[in-house]
């Protein structure tokens, strides 16, 4: 029996991807599959509805439609309110989640009863987020574009050029986590000429950075000494920890804020996982900044969404291939194909399966050896 895919437009503020591009829809079609795509699901990175037509989906009026009919409901990012009651307990859900980062989500979700499928939490053979990192690079080289801009006095920054000019030091830019998007921050930072320092607390990982980055670089092992001195010493400051599944840990404490120059600009990228920034809240495009005790924080839950094309191609080069599996398989042979599958499931049928959102709430762990039968409209 063929399965049925759906394709809801995104609801969250000025977040124009797109889950599914016409290409993956051909790929899915020609797999014997159906596809529901709600009319100007793609316009905000210029897909039309006659190019999801010509690729063999159909296309419907509203979200009802997709949701009602659809056994797989895929997106870019979680399910806003309005969207609650659309999902059913026969649902698979398959989008970015971060539920580590909202109780109010993770409670909806369980009460809901649908298998939750989160893109953040699935690995791969070597044990690295694949879902994720696409999204990651997008962000940690926006980061520090968003931060230059910021550090401008128009934009309430301390009037900071980051490359500096000749005769004039460049600025000094901390980039908290050594990850992808960490890598990518501190690559895009030197690339314009900042002095920059990059934290991480493994020493494989700074020894690697060291010998990839270029010389304006400096490699440091994260410790709270070492992170209040330089982040009272930086201009411009990017969060980049992630603990997979988890609530970031707070590496900015309030304090610290009070020793950084006044118009000095936080980024904090971990705002999706709670952020690593005490005083970090989630923001949006049309309203990204706020100051805290003289600091711009700049905390847009979204940022790739503004580079919606570019990011939906990143996107859906990764996820399609999960997807694929997904409906030829469902959700049991989903979970079969691999233990790092098998980290993509969140919450299923009002229990918790991944052991980052039990932690972040302490409610209870649940195997997936003990996960329930499943009676899916998928082979």
């Amino acid at each position: 029996m063929a399965t049925i895919i759906g394709v809801p437009r995104e609801i969250k503020e000025q977040e124009s991807r797109v889950s599914v591009v016409p290409s993956g829809v051909f790929t899915l079609t020609q797999r014997g599959h159906q596809v529901l795509v709600e009319s100007s699901a793609g316009a905000g990175c210029g897909f039309t509805d006659d190019e999801y037509r010509e690729a063999g989906a159909t296309v419907v009026g509203g979200p009802d439609e997709v949701f009602d009919n659809a056994n797989i409901i895929v997106k870019v990012k979680e399910p806003l309110a309005p969207e609650y009651d659309r999902i059913r307990p026969d649902h698979l859900v398959f989008t970015y989640f971060h539920f580590a980062a909202s109780r109010t989500l993770t409670d909806a979700m369980l009460d809901r009863g649908a298998a939750c499928i989160a893109y953040e939490t699935i690995e791969d053979a070597k044990h690295t987020l694949p879902l994720l990192t696409p999204m990651s690079e997008v962000a940690g080289r926006m980061s520090v574009l968003a931060g230059a801009q910021h550090l401008q006095g128009p934009n309430g920054g301390r009037g900071v050029l980051v490359s500096g000019v000749p005769g004039v030091q460049p600025g000094r830019v901390t980039v908290l986590g050594g990850g992808v998007v960490g890598t990518n921050a501190a690559r895009m930072a030197a690339g314009l000429g900042a002095r920059v320092w990059i934290f991480d607390i493994n020493l494989d990982r700074l020894r690697y950075l060291d010998e990839v980055l270029p010389a304006n670089v400096t490699t440091n092992h994260s410790n709270p000494y070492a992170v209040r001195a330089a982040v009272a010493d930086s201009d411009l400051v990017i969060g980049a920890v992630l603990v997979p599944g988890d609530r970031a840990p707070c590496l900015v404490p309030r304090e610290y804020l009070s020793e950084m120059p006044d118009g000095s600009v936080i980024v904090d990228v971990a705002v999706d996982q709670g952020g690593c920034v005490e005083t970090c809240k989630p923001t949006t495009h049309a309203n990204p900044t706020y100051v805290v005790d003289g600091v711009v924080h700049y905390c847009v839950a979204n940022m790739p969404g503004a580079v919606s094309r570019t990011s939906t191609f990143a996107l859906t080069n990764a996820t399609l291939p999960y997807l694929v599996t997904l409906a030829d398989r469902g959700l049991e042979g989903f979970l079969a194909a691999s233990p790092g599958h098998a980290l993509g499931l969140n919450t299923y049928a009002g229990k918790v399966y991944h052991h980052g959102v039990s932690k972040a709430f302490d409610l209870p762990l649940t195997a997936i050896s003990d996960l329930p039968s499943l009676e899916r409209g998928t082979p």
